[in-house]
């Protein structure tokens, strides 16, 4: 049932840009630490670099655990599922770099995902894959997808860059995570 790939192409990457929704999940080194699953949506969000590469807009919250778990390791597993059509789960395992906005790549990755960038946008989340799969996702409900959230778009669209910066460094886990790791490198440098 289960199948893995070498590359992601063809049938792959058309339903990873198809979904609407994906999860990250990410773990410290400590045996003790926060394991984390984030579910990461607006459509456009992420996209296909190239065959081992994918690549998504990582924008502000009250948590950056995903960062601080790929600064200090770098691991990290994305899973999309197929919630309409024929039941499939695809799985990127691999190594994550979060490349932010002082880095050089920054403006040339952004600029690849045309209108989905927004106010918030902290940092480009770029995954290299290691291990490409598939299953049959069989126990996968139908679910209907209605409309695209978008209260975090305007939420943060009414801040200017100056205040959200003064938002990430008031939270409690965007400096450091939960563990104790650090995460988001403050004061954000201006876009």
């Amino acid at each position: 049932m289960g199948k893995t790939y070498d590359r992601i192409d063809g049938r792959l990457r058309e339903f990873i840009e198809e979904q609407p929704l994906f999860f990250t999940a990410t773990a410290p080194l400590a045996a003790d630490g926060h394991v984390n699953l984030s579910p990461k949506g607006r459509r456009g969000t992420w996209r296909v670099l190239d065959e081992r590469r994918v690549a998504y807009l990582d924008f502000g919250g009250s948590h950056a655990e995903t960062i601080a778990h790929l600064r200090e390791n770098g691991r990290i597993t994305l899973m999309w599922c197929a919630f309409d059509g024929p039941p499939n789960i695809v799985r990127v395992h691999g190594t994550g770099e979060p490349v932010f906005r002082d880095d050089p790549r920054f403006a040339e990755l952004v600029a690849g995902f045309g209108d989905a960038d927004g106010p918030a946008l902290r940092a480009v989340v770029v995954v290299t894959a290691k291990l490409i799969s598939d299953t049959c996702g069989f126990a996968v409900p139908f679910m209907d997808y209605r409309a695209e959230r978008t209260l975090h778009q305007e939420y943060f669209g009414r801040k200017s860059d100056e205040e959200f910066s003064a938002y990430c460094e008031k939270k409690d886990f965007n400096a450091v995570s939960m563990d104790g790791l650090p995460a988001l490198p403050l004061p954000l440098p201006p876009r």
